[in-house]
């Protein structure tokens, strides 16, 4: 926690001043003063620069702050990623993570970087508190429920503030990050016209980050700058072929299925040992999805094979120690660092919860359907086993 009421109080009373004449100068209440210097809530952003006018001090004299700003700026930032991946498809720490960032703009009002972090955690706010939710157009393809969406206070906010610091952000992984988020919002809010116009302002692909790196380097540094670009091209391919499979409603249900095997197949032809790392999580999840589509064909086996190779790579997602270093082990990877450690609480235990992970038309009748089946009960126990 920031210890700025404390703070307050020093330069308060190092000068000799009284809680009401504070609070006579900014247009607040002593009321309000008392709790600041309490550290029972904070003074709002807008009033920090004023607060360090009336006390004739920077802002950053006024936190007390005597390091380096950019690693105090670094430092929160990176914590309030941490906290919000803690939230991963439920709320865990929603409330702690957005006041973390709250109090991070006090430190270092109008910051890009934590003005970033903030709208980041609004964003997943939104779908951990509140959900995503589709509807069908006259032709049967999904669409986002707007109207809905438009109702959510967390998504307003953010999309308030990624527009705000986006002309600031130069090229980089930020500012890929806030139009990526951004663009997600629009969609949601059905402000189709924004992405669009945020599409065109990107370069292709082959200008991205990954293919330039490629012409970065040569030697070995070339061969896993390209390993690198592989494993994004082929990780985004396999996420596309789910994403056109859960999408167009027109796809028969058993062809749906083998379309996702081709995805995990894609991803096969590169990861070639089987040694997938972190990717293992992506691969249980695409398993979880093709049991639904094999069950609406009356492919019960299948669906519950499916459901096993589902189990098999969260186990070895979870079996991944907590810090490594090193190389994949594929042949065209073998240049490649992987980030091959476990993140997080063990992701096999939360497979039935979390089935079939991404929305789907018919959720309640497949569920009612597995369940009813003796092997999901086995399967469901199996899950829990370390």
């Amino acid at each position: 926690m920031i210890a700025l009421g404390e703070r307050i109080k020093q330069l308060r009373l190092r000068g000799g001043r009284t809680q009401e004449a504070l609070a006579a100068e900014l247009g607040v209440t002593a009321q309000a003063v008392s709790r600041w210097e309490k550290g029972i809530c904070y003074p709002d952003m807008e009033l920090v620069p004023s607060i360090a006018n009336y006390f004739g001090v920077s802002i950053d004299e006024l936190f007390g702050y005597d390091g380096d700003r950019s690693a105090r700026i670094d430092s929160l930032y990176e914590s309030i990623c941490a906290m919000n991946r803690l939230n991963n498809g439920r709320d865990e720490s929603m409330d702690e993570c957005i006041s973390l960032a709250r109090e991070a703009l006090i430190e270092f009002p109008g910051n890009e970087k934590l003005t970033l972090a903030l709208a980041s955690a609004l964003f997943n706010a939104g779908y951990v508190r509140r959900g995503e939710f589709h509807l069908e157009d006259a032709e049967g393809y999904g669409v986002y429920d707007v109207e809905r969406h438009r109702k959510y206070p967390e998504w307003k906010e953010a999309v308030k503030l990624y527009e705000k610091i986006l002309p600031e952000l130069h090229e980089g992984d930020l500012r890929l990050k806030a139009v990526s988020e951004l663009s997600q919002l629009y969609k949601d809010l059905g402000e189709q016209e924004k992405a669009l116009r945020l599409a065109e302002s990107a370069p292709g692909i082959a200008a991205s980050k990954p293919f330039l790196r490629i012409k970065a380097f040569d030697g070995r540094e070339a061969v896993a700058a390209s390993g690198e670009a592989l494993i994004e091209t082929v990780m985004n391919s396999s996420e596309l072929i789910r994403s056109i499979v859960l999408d167009d409603h027109g796809i028969p249900p058993a062809e749906s299925a083998k379309l996702l095997q081709n995805a995990v197949d894609m991803l096969g032809l590169v990861f070639t040992d089987g040694n997938y790392g972190r990717l293992n999580g992506f691969i249980a999840c695409i398993h979880m999805l093709r049991s639904y589509y094999q069950w609406l064909t009356g492919d019960w086996n299948g669906a519950f094979a499916s459901l096993d190779s589902a189990l098999a790579h969260a186990k070895l997602l979870d079996s991944l120690p907590e810090k490594a270093e090193g190389y994949f082990t594929s042949p065209l990877l073998r240049h490649v660092r992987s980030d091959a450690r476990r993140n997080g609480e063990p992701f096999a235990p939360e497979l039935p919860s979390l089935w079939p992970w991404w929305d789907v038309k018919e959720y309640d009748k497949v569920r009612s359907g597995l369940e009813a089946d003796p092997r999901w009960t086995e399967w469901v126990k199996r899950t829990a086993e370390r």
